[in-house]
């Protein structure tokens, strides 16, 4: 392919000779905004890992404070007169009582999904348009 150099006119090109020019610098444009996407999304999947490493972290840290948090109200109940094994049943069951919740909360919300119903209707509405073809000469596409 032709390249222009720096002293070379544009004038003297032929037709053929200034489309091929185009066409491969809008080749290398693509070539080059392609190179500039997968840089800028490798920087972004590595920001990505790193920042869900630390939430993985925070997680494993939040779930040691809950045990010890746990432990530390037991032993509280114990100081305010209850023998051990009830105190730490009672943390028990106040934490069957919070999945219990979490639970239902969870079941309540799950029962709301829709499951793309209005999709699933325009989708069959679309079907049912090109078998039918309302009354036109035209054959149905699909039988």
């Amino acid at each position: 392919m032709s390249e222009a150099l720096p002293g070379e006119s544009v004038e003297e090109k032929s037709l053929g000779e200034l489309v091929a020019l185009a066409s491969s610098n809008v080749s290398a444009l693509v070539r080059a905004e392609m190179d500039l996407a997968k840089l800028e999304l490798k920087a972004d999947a590595k920001k990505a890992a790193y920042g869900s490493v630390m939430f993985t972290i925070a997680a494993l840290i939040g779930g040691l404070i809950v045990i010890l948090l746990s432990i530390a109200l037991a032993y509280g109940l114990v100081a305010a007169g209850l023998y051990h094994w009830a105190a730490f049943l009672v943390v028990s069951g106040i934490y069957l009582v919070l999945a219990a919740g979490l639970i239902a909360f969870g079941y309540l919300r799950m029962r709301k999904i829709d499951g793309a119903k209005r999709t699933r209707r325009t989708l069959k509405d679309d079907f049912t348009a090109l078998r039918h073809r309302g009354g036109s000469d035209t054959p149905a596409l699909t039988d």
